[in-house]
């Protein structure tokens, strides 16, 4: 693993609000209680005798206090005594001549007062601030953090460990380790390179979708050279203030600059690099920092043993200037892994756990097609968690197969109650998808089906599983996927004479496909070989944006609705031939629930 080494960040705004906690306490305790200081108590009989011999100036009775405070004849010294009842006590002060009333006498002297609310607040911060400004330059004296600590890079710094990650511990990606492992050997032995005069790339991209181990193949990367690694995001140089990320990155580069060779490490770069020709998405502060970037990697001379990595999703959102040779010269393609990739990644996920002997990776790689490096670990602590729920002491086949179920579908509904009418549409409506999906040619064989709800709302499901990797489908293949999800809908037409609303996941894929035969894939005689929408990235699975008319657009709906009618029409003669099968496949998935690949299929083809 890789070590963190970690500074501690005290800026001087800290210090700052210590002071300013220091003067609310100073100001709502100490002043109160230095006011009520400067009052002599006295006697209510003294009082009186004051009044009497002309020795009071001013009066205030307080009521709700019960006190009566009073000054002196001069004002000087501020008196107080309690209240006692005396229904001649104002007549006493009107004849005497002194003015009393409610209003609050003043309690300090002018002077005082400026003293304490003034002065004494100045005198306090010009003491911190001294102490401060001394403790920050011994600080920097000592190699410490500069008093503008907000401005530093913020990168984390790893040491690489004995027991650092390595590219053994990385699967699925062996295209990518390679071109990595260039960059090892050159940070051992540079001068081979020299000799030949070849120069390593100065930066080298990662690009592929979330939770395909870019980060991880960073750290590998790390780990494997044996140098030290500087982290950071890309949102991290985003600041409020216009130039501070710029100096983010000056100080970044001139740490990485004092610890070559090194590894830096910009994980999410999209969010500096986006290309600064979109006005619309304009930003002063994320064009100074990626300006700064661009002239930092530049400014490196040759040789000087810092490689910079990058990673991001949105490799279409970058700016050409980072993306031109001299800068990131190599990019990295990090792809979802293949069969035989996720069958890997699952056997270095499952190394910590403990695993039955029985376990068929491959089996749990063909069920989780288009799975992430992410998703295929997540697949394996699901499937240890439940052997830990039902108190097993290893991971079966059944657990991985059921992990899998829960990615796709949820858990199971143990509260669900369907009603008998239900839960007999919802068996013809699985049954119509598994029916027509085995009786067309090149679709994926039965793995499972389930009437089970599941917290993802499907009420049930069918589980098809390749039998071996798919890379490319022709127009028959994706006509009959369509077939296969409008088989639901058909079933429940054909028998129930009525529709319901359980075939809106299915209509939706099978829009989809539709869409895109016809807008993508140039599989339509009516439009040909012409691109009629384009997808915007690609790795994040974004929306597609049209590139058609508008009239052409009204042509491309109706094409797609005749694919997907065609395709319904096609399953519904399919169950119409095969009623039988459908009510014998129905009636028996009613009564177990669900039902597997081989029943199916056994069933299905004793005449």
């Amino acid at each position: 693993m890789l070590n963190e080494v970690k500074k501690p960040k005290k800026p001087v705004v800290y210090y700052y609000l210590i002071v300013i906690l220091i003067i609310i306490l100073f100001n709502s305790l100490v002043m109160p209680y230095i006011a009520e200081r400067q009052i002599k108590e006295v006697e209510y009989s003294q009082f009186l005798e004051m009044t009497d011999n002309g020795e009071v100036g001013k009066v205030e009775i307080n009521e709700q206090e019960n006190s009566i405070i009073f000054t002196d004849k001069a004002e000087e010294n501020i008196y107080k005594t309690g209240m006692v009842e005396d229904a001649e006590l104002s007549m006493r002060l009107y004849e005497a001549g002194i003015p009393f009333s409610g209003q609050i006498v003043e309690q300090a002297s002018p002077f005082l007062n400026f003293m304490l609310t003034w002065i004494m607040p100045i005198l306090i911060f010009t003491l911190l601030g001294r102490i401060i400004s001394k403790k920050l330059v011994e600080t920097a004296a000592g190699g410490g953090k500069n008093a503008l600590a907000f401005g530093e890079s913020g990168a984390k710094t790893y040491v690489p460990s004995e027991e650092g990650i390595r590219f053994n511990d990385v699967a699925g990606v062996d295209e990518a380790k390679e071109s990595l492992s260039e960059i090892v050997d050159y940070l051992h032995n540079p001068v081979r390179y020299k000799q030949v005069g070849a120069k390593m790339p100065k930066g080298v991209l990662l690009v592929g979708p979330p939770g395909t181990g870019k980060t991880m193949l960073a750290k590998a990367l790390a780990g494997e050279a044996k140098v030290p690694f500087f982290s950071i995001s890309g949102s991290e140089f985003v600041q409020m203030f216009v130039g501070l990320g710029a100096h983010k990155v000056r100080d970044l580069f001139k740490q990485a600059k004092e610890k070559a060779p090194c590894i830096v490490f910009i994980d999410e770069i999209d969010a500096i690099g986006q290309s600064r020709g979109n006005k619309l998405a304009s930003n002063d502060e994320r064009e100074q920092t990626l300006n700064q970037l661009l002239t930092e990697m530049d400014g490196f001379e040759d040789n000087t043993g810092v490689v910079i990595l990058a990673a991001t999703n949105r490799p279409e959102s970058l700016d050409p200037a980072l993306l031109r040779p001299g800068r990131f010269d190599r990019r990295v393609n990090v792809e979802l892994p293949d069969l035989k990739g996720r069958e890997e990644i699952l056997k270095v996920h499952a190394k910590n756990v403990s695993m039955a002997d029985d376990v068929d990776y491959n089996v749990i790689a063909r069920m989780s097609p288009g799975a992430s490096g992410a998703d295929l670990a997540n697949i394996i602590n699901e499937a240890a968690l439940r052997a830990v729920r039902d108190n097993r002491l290893s991971v079966t086949q059944e657990d991985l197969e059921e992990s899998i179920e829960i990615v796709i579908a949820g858990q199971v509904k143990k509260n669900a109650i369907m009603s008998e009418k239900e839960k007999r549409i919802v068996s013809y409506h699985e049954v119509g998808h598994a029916l027509v999906a085995a009786s067309q040619s090149h679709s994926a064989p039965i793995q499972k089906i389930t009437i089970v709800p599941r917290t993802s709302g499907a009420l049930g499901y069918t589980l098809q599983v390749e039998e071996q990797e798919r890379n490319l489908m022709s127009k028959n293949e994706l006509e009959n996927q369509i077939a296969t999800l409008t088989g639901g809908r058909a079933a429940e037409a054909l028998i129930f004479n009525s529709i319901t609303t359980g075939a809106s996941n299915d209509i939706e894929k099978a829009t989809d496909i539709a869409h895109a035969m016809v807008t993508r894939y140039g599989m339509h005689e009516d439009f040909g070989m012409v691109q009629l929408e384009k997808q915007d990235y690609q790795y994040m699975g974004g929306a597609s944006s049209s590139t058609a008319s508008a009239e052409t657009q009204a042509k491309v709906d109706k094409a797609v609705i005749e694919i997907v009618q065609e395709q319904y029409e096609k399953a519904y003669q399919i169950l119409k031939d095969n009623t039988d099968k459908l009510h014998e496949l129905a009636g028996y998935l009613y009564d177990k629930e669900t039902i597997s690949g081989e029943e199916f299929m056994e069933i299905l083809e004793n005449k």
